[in-house]
């Protein structure tokens, strides 16, 4: 009986990577770009803004409780959720237009686990060196008193970026200063304690662990970016007409040698570890730490800059007939990133229109059909609704309630006997009144006419209404 060749594994254990330290333009970019958003991060929640008494005064707020969102000087009630889905339209389109102008140039930049990623990569070099000092310390089979000092530290310090992430996160849904208190002294709620475990736990897991693997496997983007990419689209690439062939290659003893020397610089200070020369691949992020370490050389060789570069597929066939690339702006400025900015900026002129133009009170009618309407002592009819009224000034306002339709109706509020209510201020009050028709008009006898609710604002004349039925006995 012979022995049987086990099948191939279709798993393959990780290579951790260790990117080189590297400094250049994109480089330097990248450090602005993180502590710019880091600081956004942890800061914003600490930022006050007065808006009067009984308000909060966080500048930005998530207040799930009342159902607001506040944004310095904007407040977002909850049935006005349409300005949410249109910051989510422009941040799809922003999306788009980026990827379609500069490919994963947000991957590169601005994503999340790309800047998490950075940080940490960032605490591990001033914990365990550079790329040959922590090569040499994962190698190392023997857990000495050394590694695991290094070890501990950087996890330590980790575990601490990780839990400051989560607890700026929790920031945003409640009044920092008082759920900072509240978090240490074991007085907040149980779910503050569940969300700042979760995200530290990925936080540290991604950011330190996975690294990689999260834009590898768990992003989807990766696989969508190529619909939104053509051959204009600027994304990092190795001129391998001007590069090939390499120093160490048999071709290169037989033709004159291109400028890459095969030096690995580029492989070194790649974040996912791949090789640019081998063409576009779906792992690369548009980092440009490649085009950092590649110039780098390049200018220690005396050789001229931007064998690495970002450049277009439309490029190469000129640069290979020795043609000079194409401008950047005719790249970046062509039919399809014209028309993404065109619905990108539509999108937000028209929530900055809503913004300015939306009411400061607002009402909501709802009739109570149950029953349907009620025969009074006199042969009345009568029907109920529920009005919400939503004064969103700082300031108590004298609301005046009034009925159009038929002229033989009339209106009465529930629990005064004016046709006005006062609504405390920046909140809503639900109001029951009674529309009453007088026997033998129109409305008590028809099946259905047609009303229209009016607010008046009496302090400074704002007005609005809601359309509405009268439900009558139906005998004419």
């Amino acid at each position: 009986m012979t022995d049987q060749v086990p099948p191939p594994s279709l798993y393959a254990a990780r290579e951790p990577i260790f990117p080189r330290r590297v400094s250049g333009t994109f480089r330097n970019l990248k450090w602005v770009i993180m502590a710019v958003t880091l600081g956004i991060y942890y800061l914003v929640p600490w930022i006050r803004w007065d808006r009067g008494p009984e308000l909060p005064d966080q500048a930005v707020l998530l207040d799930l409780a009342h159902r607001r969102f506040y944004f310095f000087w904007i407040d977002i009630w909850s049935h006005e959720f349409y300005f949410v889905a249109g910051l989510l339209i422009m941040a799809g389109l922003g999306l788009f237009l980026f990827t379609s102008a500069l490919g994963r140039v947000w991957c590169g930049y601005a994503c999340p686990q790309t800047v998490w990623t950075d940080l940490f990569i960032l605490v591990e070099r001033w914990v365990e060196g550079d790329r040959n000092a922590r090569l040499r310390l994962h190698r190392q089979e023997k857990m000495d008193f050394r590694k695991l000092r290094l070890r501990l530290v950087k996890w330590t310090l980790w575990l601490l970026i990780a839990m400051a992430t989560g607890g700026a996160w929790v920031f945003y849904f409640a009044d920092a200063p008082t759920l900072f208190v509240d978090l240490f002294t074991g007085q907040a709620a149980a779910v503050a304690y569940i969300t700042v475990a979760i995200l530290t736990a990925t936080t540290f897991g991604f950011g330190g662990f996975a690294r990689e693997q999260i834009c590898i496997y768990a992003c989807p983007w990766p696989r969508i970016q190529g619909a939104m990419m053509d051959e204009d689209t600027l994304t990092v690439a190795y001129r391998e007409w001007r590069g090939e062939p390499r120093k160490h290659s048999e071709a290169a003893k037989t033709e004159p040698m291109g400028d890459c020397i095969d030096c690995m610089a580029c492989v070194n200070v790649c974040p996912m570890g791949i090789d640019i020369r081998d063409g576009q691949q779906m792992e690369c992020i548009t980092c440009a730490l490649c085009i950092d370490a590649c110039d780098d050389v390049m200018e220690r060789i005396g050789k001229p800059r931007g064998l690495i570069d970002y450049l277009a597929l439309s490029d190469e066939t000129a640069e290979r007939r020795g043609a000079a690339p194409r401008a950047i702006w005719k790249h970046v400025f062509r039919p399809r990133t014209i028309l993404y900015t065109a619905l990108w900026s539509a999108v937000g002129i028209a929530l900055v229109v809503a913004l300015f133009v939306r009411a400061d009170i607002e009402m909501t009618v709802a009739a109570v059909r149950n029953p349907t309407f009620v025969t009074l002592s006199d042969g009345s009819i009568r029907n109920t609704y529920e009005i919400r009224l939503r004064n969103k000034n700082n300031d108590d306002r004298l609301f005046r309630l009034s009925v159009v339709g038929d002229p033989a109706v009339r209106i009465d509020l529930e629990g005064t006997p004016y046709g006005s209510i006062e609504v405390p201020a920046d909140t809503s009050l639900l109001q029951r009144v009674y529309v009453i028709a007088p026997p033998g008009s129109v409305p008590a006898g028809g099946e259905r006419s047609d009303l229209r609710f009016w607010v008046e604002d009496l302090t400074n004349g704002d007005r609005a209404y809601k359309d509405s039925s009268f439900i009558g006995t139906g005998e004419q």
